[in-house]
């Protein structure tokens, strides 16, 4: 069979796969890049790797392959082709529009020291000098933060209870981590999702300039990659991450509590209770972005960091040390930069809350940009319902004959849809209502 008929006959086939295979001539192997069609009806056997990773597909069959441009045409005999990458995979196939550039950059960090695609973005001078300030002692805090949440999903928290000791111990340990061999943090990943990563953001092509670790906030549920960060030193890192945790969510049941007091959801714990929930699917995430030299020559330009997203979750809760780069995203679509503070907490409505008051309170949309001579290290903590939990608006929050903006979900379903998606993709778009009048974006 002659590979030029075999592509022009089945060439409106709708079904396209990209396949890599190797041409033996004379002794030599030449990789060869080629598209082929085929049919939509054809079953190829599947071969799974990791269960988070896509099915590759092994397919056998002889046929011969002739080369254009020359006379008499050479003809080599194929035994097999191997398809070893995901169909339609994002590497190969990346989304056409995007706002930012990319460009290369060279890494002269122990942690980023490989040539990457890291995008870029137009410099932003806009300082947030707007920012909503809540004192968690404040009487009328449950105000407060209600409307903070309804004008911007983001605000300040201060006065919090959580003692310095917390976040400096951590910030330490976190940089004792980071500043190991690469060999020595390697051994705590690649992320499943929990573990160490570097640059790759999530499996679907998205890059920043950061090293993170994501662990799990429940004891009870510790991941091998979790334990072969702590056995570096396993009683001061893990007891300066459990203490920080352990204190981070006693104040955000206290927030989500006011919350609800000021949109006076019944009963009042009704979000609270899914983050104290012993299944709740929470996590803390560490992120390291190491100082980047290379930006004095981007011509002006930002190197992304963390690219623009919002929190899938319900409620996320970040502090930073005082190197700037985080920004968050206005209604009018303009991006703001957020003065640095390493003694408050910044709040963010994530996307299950966004359903679960109706789009009354919008997610914030945010990113993180990279500095040129300092590193910033922040470290999140993402509270989320059990995985079985429905999400869906809190009936006490419906005026009568309200309709739900969103099609009621499962954790798990949003989970699964949001992190199948690029990072800044508007993942609540799937979960609309056609017919309701959705929030958007």
């Amino acid at each position: 069979m002659q590979i030029g008929s075999y592509v022009s006959n089945t060439f409106t086939e709708k079904v396209m796969v990209l396949i890599l295979y190797i041409i033996k001539e004379k002794e030599r192997e030449k990789k060869i890049l080629i598209l082929i069609c085929f049919p939509r009806k054809h079953k190829f056997p599947k071969i799974h790797t990791r269960p988070d990773v896509s099915p590759v597909y092994y397919l056998h069959f002889p046929f011969f392959v002739f080369k254009y441009h020359q006379f008499p045409p050479l003809h080599y005999p194929f035994s097999s082709i191997c398809l070893c990458f995901p169909l339609f995979s994002s590497a190969f196939f990346p989304p056409f529009k995007r706002k930012e550039e990319t460009m290369v950059v060279h890494s002269q960090s122990a942690a980023l020291d490989h040539c990457s695609l890291i995008k870029t973005c137009k410099p932003t001078t806009s300082v947030f000098k707007g920012i909503p300030v809540v004192d968690l002692r404040d009487p009328e805090a449950k105000t407060l933060i209600v409307k903070a949440c309804e004008e911007y999903g983001f605000f300040k928290l201060v006065n919090h209870g959580v003692p310095m000791e917390f976040f400096t111990r951590l910030e330490a340990e976190a940089l004792k981590f980071f500043n190991l061999p690469q060999s020595d943090k390697d051994k705590a990943g690649p992320p499943d999702p929990f573990g160490y990563g570097v640059k790759k953001i999530g499996s679907n092509g998205d890059v920043g300039w950061v090293e993170y670790l994501l662990l799990n906030t429940n004891p009870q549920i510790t991941s091998l990659k979790s334990l072969t960060v702590f056995r570096e030193t396993p009683e001061i890192f893990r007891s300066a991450v459990n203490d920080y945790i352990q204190a981070v969510k006693r104040m955000t049941f206290e927030v989500v509590e006011l919350m609800a007091d000021g949109l006076k959801i019944e009963p009042r714990d009704a979000l609270s209770r899914l983050l104290r929930d012993e299944k709740s699917d929470s996590c803390f995430r560490l992120n390291h972005y190491p100082p980047c030299p290379e930006l004095q020559a981007l011509g002006g330009r930002n190197l992304i960091g963390f690219g623009e997203h919002t929190d899938p979750q319900i409620i996320s809760v970040l502090r930073s040390n005082n190197t700037s780069g985080l920004q968050i995203c206005l209604r009018d679509k303009t991006w703001v930069s957020v003065p640095p503070d390493q003694t408050s907490f910044f709040i963010n409505v994530g996307d299950a809350l966004q359903v679960m008051t109706n789009g009354r309170l919008r997610s914030v949309r945010h990113r993180v940009l990279a500095e040129s001579m300092r590193s910033r290290v922040s470290m999140i903590y993402f509270g989320g319902p059990p995985l079985s939990e429905k999400i869906a608006p809190l009936a006490s929050l419906m005026a009568k004959g309200e309709e739900s903006l969103y099609e009621e979900f499962t954790w798990w379903e949003y989970k699964t849809s949001a992190y199948k998606s690029r990072l800044g993709d508007y993942r609540l778009g799937l979960f609309e209502k056609k017919t309701g009048g959705a929030a958007g974006q």
